[in-house]
């Protein structure tokens, strides 16, 4: 589907807006495939600083299309499933793997994957209107790989509690339990999302795109390996020109030179 995923701008920062407000931006086989091509392009351009994804139309995204769903598995099997949800982890795992920081503007409903896709974001900022869930054992579904990245973001308790009743987190209850990092304004959300976007944006990137590759492992690694990783991290970043230009400036009380 040509413009499913939509690009705007191509240096600093770049919006990806999901554009099939039809079926609430729904990862349909053509979403996964187009955000999925259009983070890997983003991915190896250096001009690029931070990534907002956001949705058309009234949600920001509902999960998986369960009319596709259906169709696809009387055409090709219960086959398909297991390639459509290793074809999500691949989307989703390319996001984390992204160089530069991925920041989720969300509004209407996340729900299921679409709330995997928030919590694989690496930022969210979220209309105050905006609801959250994983939904999927009200249709007798539960919703087991979105819950990979539900996990990893909040409590276990509330994660299971959300899971196994299927209600819905409010954004003032996302953002207390760790989901997003602000709910604001609807009015607001895109200029506040911005905001965010063009404080990151204007670091380094080679030192962002090495502190997000760090964050991400060392949460993986025991406590002795986590600190000898990241110490090993720390010593390669002051060896950065970029850095030490930093610290110079800093201690010299003026603006780095960072030309």
């Amino acid at each position: 589907m040509v413009g499913i995923v939509v690009q705007e701008g191509t240096e600093g920062v770049v919006t990806l807006t999901m554009s099939s407000p039809k079926n609430l931006n729904a990862l349909s086989d053509e979403m996964i495939e187009a955000l999925t091509g259009s983070l890997l392009r983003i991915g190896n351009d250096p001009k690029i600083r931070v990534v907002i994804l956001r949705g058309e139309g009234k949600a920001f995204c509902a999960g998986h299309d369960l009319k596709q769903m259906t169709a696809r598995k009387e055409e090709r099997g219960d086959s398909y499933y297991a390639d459509l949800f290793q074809r999500c982890a691949k989307m989703v795992l390319t996001l984390r793997d992204l160089p530069q920081p991925v920041i989720a503007q969300v509004h209407g409903v996340a729900t299921a994957a679409g709330c995997q896709l928030v919590a694989s974001c690496d930022l969210a900022v979220a209309a105050d209107t905006t609801r959250f869930g994983v939904n999927g054992v009200n249709i007798g579904l539960f919703c087991s790989t979105p819950m990979v990245a539900l996990s990893r973001n909040i409590s276990r308790k509330k994660a299971f509690e959300l899971l196994t009743t299927g209600e819905f987190l409010t954004a003032e209850e996302a953002e207390t339990h760790g989901l997003i990092n602000h709910a604001v304004p609807e009015a607001e959300l895109a200029t506040a999302t911005r905001e965010l976007a063009e404080k990151i944006a204007a670091k380094r990137g080679a030192v962002v795109k090495l502190g997000k590759e760090a964050f991400y492992k060392q949460l993986e690694l025991p406590l002795d390996k986590a600190y000898a990783y990241t110490g090993d991290v720390m010593a390669r970043n002051l060896a950065l020109d970029d850095t030490q230009e930093g610290i110079a400036a800093f201690l010299e009380k003026r603006a780095p030179n960072w030309d």
